[in-house]
């Protein structure tokens, strides 16, 4: 009966969770420009604000960065506690105007919001909020304890939430870790991610002249950092995909037999992936299915390319310097800091000679696998398929999620990837979006879990 309970107050107040989530999205909390510094803080205490509406004991937590919000329900022994993490930061709006409408302006057309955030993490983290909120409206008793942490540098790297959760094992402690920043299959097909790639993200700066030359002058005679730079990104793949650099797959553990069998029988086509991404096809790593390269093979890619002139018209120099930025995800078992290593000693043994070439670290992460046979895992299954109305499938993503290393090393917790994007959500990029009818489904899904973690 108290499902039943849940399950009405949503559908009834669907349209203002909708509402609230606007408001939410309207901030824009880039974590990465400073200018965007007080908004970034309000959408902290946005959502502070209403898990303490909702009875929850809460703290802003002030870092070196933006805060943090940790907020926990009445802790009662007897119960199973599920510790819920997510960020309220977003991506940068750029290119801006390929956004069909303002970006923290969001638009509802057809059932989908369009705003920055939307998916990437405030639509689906809300989700968590507004099932919380249907229990304590409906004065139903909830059946786990829950914890929040919700950080404000996940888009820009910040140390925050892992020193927090380094210094305060105990205060975080948790039966399984939930979190909400992954996606579904596909439109028909809900899913639970059991793994996620690695990342070293790395920066390469290469100087030449101390200034911008005269090419007329002086060309032909200094080596250029364009052309150097160029060379070097050359020399990290070959034509077929395969990355260059020294020891890159040594630690890669290969995928098998029946993980192959079941990415193949995802069905996942070349027109499908022309579909989500308007690539012309696929391109990747020789001998691999797109899946396996997708998901189960490391990658290494230029992220941003810069040198010289590149306005209106013509300006004829050679310019002083030159840079990239290249991230590469790995997959379980290969180490960040060491593919940082190999890389950086790669790239200077493919310069050409007549610049400085300096390469810097960023930031790392580790790849993660959880196991999918916990019982927390079939808690989650059973609860995507009430909420879903299907069976999830069980994949991997390309993409990683720092704090899940962290969260694993330090709590000794599974943890329990529920997304309830969309692949083509277009987060990270312009007319990012949320269907409302994914966001409906996910807070459904999440009121379910709390009972099923229970059991």
């Amino acid at each position: 009966m108290s499902s039943e309970r849940i399950t009405s107050y949503l559908s009834r107040h669907l349209d203002r969770h909708v509402e609230q989530l606007c408001e939410w999205l309207r901030i824009p909390s880039i974590s990465s420009i400073s200018e965007h510094k007080a908004d970034t803080r309000r959408a902290a205490e946005f959502v502070a604000a209403e898990l303490g509406d909702l009875g929850l004991e809460v703290e802003l937590v002030e870092t070196d960065g933006h805060p943090l919000v940790f907020a926990r329900s009445e802790q009662r022994p007897e119960r199973r506690t599920l510790l819920i993490y997510g960020h309220y930061d977003v991506q940068p709006v750029d290119p801006l105007d390929l956004w069909d409408s303002p970006p923290f302006e969001p638009r509802l057309e057809d059932g989908i919001i369009y705003a920055r955030g939307a998916c990437d993490d405030k639509g689906q983290l809300y989700t968590h909020v507004k099932a919380l909120e249907a229990y304590v409206k409906e004065g139903v008793e909830l059946p786990v304890n829950l914890k929040f942490i919700i950080e404000g540098e996940e888009e820009c790297g910040g140390p925050a939430v892992y020193r927090y959760t380094e210094q305060n094992a105990d205060k975080l402690a948790c039966d399984a870790v939930v979190i909400s920043d992954t996606s579904l299959y596909n439109e028909e097909t809900p899913a639970i991610c059991y793994s996620l790639k690695g990342l070293t993200y790395m920066q390469i700066d290469v100087v030449g002249p101390r200034a911008d030359l005269h090419s007329g002058s002086y060309g032909g005679t200094v080596q250029n950092p364009g052309n150097a730079l160029a060379e070097i990104v050359a020399g990290l793949k070959d034509r077929d995909g395969r990355v260059l650099i020294p020891g890159f797959y040594d630690d890669v553990l290969d995928v098998d037999d029946a993980e192959r069998a079941a990415f193949a029988s995802l069905n996942y086509t070349d027109a499908v992936l022309r579909e989500e991404t308007g690539a012309p096809g696929p391109f990747g790593e020789a001998g691999f299915t797109t899946l396996e390269r997708m998901w189960a093979r490391p990658t290494c890619d230029v992220n941003g390319l810069w040198s010289g002139y590149s306005g209106e018209g013509a300006k004829t120099i050679v310019p002083s310097a030159a840079g990239a930025k290249v991230s590469m995800r790995l997959v379980p078992n290969q180490d960040p800091e060491k593919i940082a290593e190999l890389f950086e000693a790669h790239v200077k043994s493919i310069a050409p000679d007549g610049v400085d070439v300096k390469v810097t670290d960023l930031h790392g992460a580790q790849a993660v696998m959880v196991p999918r046979d916990s019982e927390m895992m079939q808690a989650g299954m059973r609860a995507m398929e009430r909420g879903f109305g299907k069976r999830p499938v069980f994949i991997r993503e390309g993409g990683s999620i720092p704090i899940v290393g962290t969260f694993q090393d330090c709590l000794k917790a599974p943890v329990l990837l529920l997304g309830y994007g969309l692949p083509n959500d277009n987060i990270h990029s312009p007319n990012e979006k949320f269907h409302v009818e994914n966001f409906a489904n996910g807070i459904r899904t999440t009121a379910a879990l709390f009972e099923e973690a229970a059991r």
